[in-house]
């Protein structure tokens, strides 16, 4: 079968092949074109070799950023500058900015938005793992009850080792819709080991429709699920979104459903007790 040039030939000209074997792969494919916008704008020999640095940052980093947003999964392509902030003024931008700066990733901290359905947890867990993306971290997405199960069939078959570590790598696991579905009946005890490898080792960024009072519903398991909220809660930063989704405003803005009767209390809006009635696990920003 014949087979590219340009994939099995090793570079001819010289420069090309040191580029390669330093890996400046960037330099080496634009190299021709860098050397005549260098020479248009007369810049010295020093200033043309900050540029071919410039370059090859800047294409390592848009490979680097492509890889890390396919490898996270994310279910949407969501940003922050698409966040409709006035919308719901229960949450406060200037601490979402504050977030989006990753420095709580760096110290193995974690985030818990919490509210009810349709307030925008889901497009700012994306949001803020593709900042963390783009300010070098590694992220990966998915939902409480993939995780679960997927938690519960490598127990299964004696693999369970094997899973935890593989989701303690990424430096941000963004679990999204912890309380919407039931639960395995395990899933408690899984997701507690989970929990605790990351344990200040690695940052975790949960969104849930149920307050943390009510987390021992949750997982069905009032003492693990305190367990697991005195790690989460341990270094943390906890949002609860209250306010009306976005979905449904728009269907009473069409006249297609009429508005609520009266307004109580937003889901996610309890204070921050382990369902046991143990001590109060207050988050420490």
């Amino acid at each position: 079968m014949a087979r590219g040039k340009k994939a099995t030939e090793a570079p001819t000209d010289p420069h090309e092949a040191m580029l390669a074997r330093l890996q400046l792969t960037g330099i080496r494919d634009q190299l021709d074109s860098l050397l005549d916008e260098a020479a248009r704008a007369d810049l010295s020999a020093r200033e043309t070799l900050i540029l071919l640095c410039e370059r090859e940052i800047a294409r390592k980093d848009h490979r680097r950023i492509e890889m890390g947003l396919k490898l996270a999964h994310f279910p949407a392509v969501k940003e922050l500058a698409g966040f409709d902030f006035e919308a719901q003024p229960s949450i406060d931008p200037k601490q979402i900015r504050d977030l989006a700066a990753s420095r709580w990733i760096a110290n193995g901290e974690n985030v818990l938005l919490l509210g009810p359905p349709g307030v925008g947890k889901t497009h700012l867990s994306i949001a803020l793992g593709r900042e963390a993306i783009l300010a070098g971290y590694t992220v990966q997405f998915t939902t409480a009850t993939t995780l679960a199960a997927g938690l519960a069939k490598a127990h299964g078959e004696r693999r369970l080792d094997e899973k935890l570590l593989a989701l303690s790598k990424p430096k941000l696991l963004i679990v999204d819709e912890l309380g919407y579905l039931p639960l395995e009946p395990d899933a408690a005890h899984l997701f507690f080991q989970l929990v605790s490898r990351r344990y200040e080792a690695g940052a975790m960024l949960i969104t849930s429709n149920r307050s943390v009072a009510e987390w021992g519903t949750v997982f069905a398991d009032p003492v693990v699920a305190t367990a697991i909220l005195d790690r989460l809660l341990h270094h943390s930063h906890v949002l609860t979104i209250r306010g009306d989704s976005y979905r449904l405003r728009a269907k009473r803005k069409s006249g297609l459903i009429k508005p609520p009767a009266g307004d109580g209390p937003p889901v996610g809006s309890a204070s921050l007790r382990p369902a046991t009635g143990g001590t109060n696990l207050q988050p420490r920003s």
